[in-house]
C-alpha cells in the first residue's frame, strides 16, 4: 500500500487522501487523468519513470477538454511526482495515478463555475494482463464511445465505463480481455489497450480518428519499430474479420505495456503463440523503458539521486 498521496496541494498521508461523497466528479465523472509507469533497473539500482512528460502533456490537453484548469505545468507535475516517488522509496515497478478533477460538493450537471483539484498517488505494480505472452480475447457486443459524445481521445474518468462494461463482459465469459469497434463496425481498440495487428510483415492500427486514446505506448512502439527494427507501421481502419486472418496482434498501453494476442473469437492467431514480430517488440520495449538503451535514455526520468 502507499505510504503518501499529493492531495490539495501538499503531500499528506494517503489515509487523508478523501474526498466527500458530494464531490463533483464522484457523482458525474467529470475529471480526467493519466496512467504512467516507473521502472525499477536492478542493475543500476533506479527507478526510472518512461515518458512522463508526454503523460503531462497529455493530462493538460485532456484537462482543456473538461474546462479544468490545472494550475501545475508539466514541469511541476514532474517535479511533484519524483518527489512523491522519493518519499515512497519503492525499489519495485510501480504505477503513477495523477488525477484532475472537479472538487466542488454539490448538485448540477456542467463544466463550467465549478473548483479544480488535483491528486496524485503511486502504487507497485506488475501485469495488467497475466498472459501478457498470448491472451485469448473477444470482439465485444459493446460499441466504442465517439468523439462527439464522449471523446476517447481525452481520459475521462466517466467514460472508463464504456472499457469497463467490454472488459467484465469478456472476463465473464472467460477471455482476458475484449476488442471494441466503433459505430462503423471497424476496430477501435482494447478495452483501455490501443491495438496493432501485423500483415505482410508490417504493423496495422487504427489511427486516431478512430475514437482511440492516442496512446503514448503506441507512438513508442510506431517508432521504436520503425527505426531500430525497419518495421513500417501503417495508420488506417481495420475490418473485423481482419483480426482473424492476422499473422499475429498485440495490444499496448501503459498499463498492458506489450502483451500478444493468441486467440479472438475463438481462433487462433497466426500460430497461437508469442510470435517473433511482437516478440522482438517485446523485448526491445522492455529494455527501452528500464533505461537499458541509450539512444532512448531520454525518455527515462531516474527518481533517485546517484
Amino acid at each position: 500500500m502507499p505510504k503518501y498521496a499529493f492531495f490539495k496541494g501538499q503531500f499528506v498521508p494517503i489515509e487523508e487522501a478523501k474526498v466527500s461523497i458530494m464531490t463533483h466528479a464522484f457523482n458525474y465523472g467529470t475529471g480526467c487523468f493519466e496512467g504512467i509507469r516507473a521502472y525499477w533497473n536492478e542493475e543500476e539500482e533506479q527507478l526510472f519513470l518512461f515518458r512522463m512528460r508526454e503523460h503531462y502533456e497529455r493530462l493538460h490537453r485532456s484537462c482543456r477538454i473538461l474546462f479544468i484548469d490545472l494550475p501545475y505545468s508539466v514541469d511541476e507535475l514532474g517535479e511533484i511526482t519524483v518527489e512523491l516517488l522519493r518519499r515512497e522509496g519503492y525499489r519495485e515497478d510501480t504505477y503513477i495515478r495523477p488525477l484532475a478533477y472537479k472538487a466542488t460538493e454539490g448538485i448540477g450537471v456542467r463544466l463550467h463555475d465549478l473548483e479544480d483539484e488535483f491528486a496524485l498517488f503511486a502504487v507497485p505494480f506488475g501485469r495488467y494482463i497475466e498472459k501478457e505472452e498470448g491472451a485469448r480475447v473477444c470482439v465485444s457486443s459493446w460499441r466504442r464511445i465517439s468523439d462527439n459524445a464522449v471523446p476517447a481521445r481525452a481520459k475521462v474518468t466517466g467514460a472508463y465505463i464504456n472499457s469497463a462494461l467490454s472488459k467484465t463482459q469478456a472476463a465473464l465469459n472467460g477471455f482476458d480481455e475484449a476488442i471494441v469497434l466503433n459505430q462503423d463496425g471497424q476496430v477501435s481498440e482494447g478495452s483501455a489497450e490501443n491495438l496493432f495487428i501485423v500483415r505482410d510483415g508490417k504493423l496495422i492500427t487504427p489511427p486516431v480518428t478512430e475514437n482511440i486514446l492516442e496512446g503514448i505506448t503506441r507512438a513508442t512502439i510506431i517508432e521504436i519499430a520503425r527505426e531500430e527494427l525497419g518495421i513500417e507501421t501503417v495508420e488506417r481502419p481495420i475490418d473485423r474479420t481482419e483480426l482473424y486472418v492476422a499473422e499475429e496482434a498485440f495490444f499496448c498501453g501503459t498499463g498492458v505495456q506489450v502483451a500478444a494476442i493468441a486467440e479472438i473469437d475463438y481462433r487462433p492467431v497466426g500460430t497461437g503463440k508469442l510470435g517473433p514480430v511482437v516478440k522482438k517488440i517485446r523485448d526491445l520495449y522492455f529494455d527501452i523503458v528500464r533505461g537499458k538503451v541509450e539512444k532512448y535514455r531520454h525518455w527515462c526520468t531516474p527518481v533517485y539521486p546517484k
